[in-house]
């Protein structure tokens, strides 16, 4: 079996059976960090964070509004990818024919996703006045480049499309929403 010095960018060592076989002979091969694997290896998980929010965040403005759903993960390379994953109860409610609700997700003040650019805001519409609820959870996975090992943090918010005739978003209700960041190796 081949095996390639670390550092090495071609080339092989290959061992050998030595000729006369004694009783201690013994292969002893150092790890780094507990592992024989490389870590860094293309498409390895390096790390995993996890952050939630349980209390509910009622936006009644047209302006995106921080949802209270955060975490913050400090790259171990420049060049690894961060997946992030949103799993968040939304209600929309409204009062007038039609309303909507779109999310963003950030990471610090930058944008990475946004509902509405991508055509896939949570939107109701129905004749008439009466009130209506809608409830649903919102479900996201979105595979980043910070490039940068400083902390970075990935948070959502979110706006009702109309704030006419008591239009509303809220998130958390019901349930427990949840971030995870998934440091992937490049």
């Amino acid at each position: 079996m081949p095996i390639k010095l670390n550092g090495a960018t071609s080339g092989s060592v290959e061992l050998d059976v030595p000729a006369a076989v004694g009783s201690d002979l013994q292969l002893t091969l150092p790890t780094t960090a507990g592992t024989l694997d490389r870590l860094e290896r293309a498409g390895n998980i390096l790390q995993v964070v996890q952050g939630s929010a349980t209390t509910a965040v009622n936006i009644a403005t047209s302006v995106y509004t921080y949802s209270g759903l955060s975490a913050s993960i400090a790259p171990t390379s420049s060049t690894s990818k961060i997946l992030v994953s949103i799993s968040q109860p939304l209600q929309i409610y409204r009062g007038s024919p039609a309303q909507g609700g779109s999310i963003r997700i950030l990471r610090d003040s930058t944008i990475i996703y946004d509902s509405t650019l991508a055509g896939l805001a949570e939107y109701i519409s129905a004749g008439g006045t009466g009130a209506i609820n809608i409830y649903t959870t919102i479900n996201k996975h979105i595979l980043d480049s910070p490039n940068t090992t400083n902390s970075v943090t990935y948070k959502t918010m979110g706006r009702p499309y109309l704030t006419d005739d008591s239009g509303k978003i809220k998130f958390q209700l019901p349930g427990i929403s949840y971030i995870t960041l998934m440091e992937v190796a490049a």
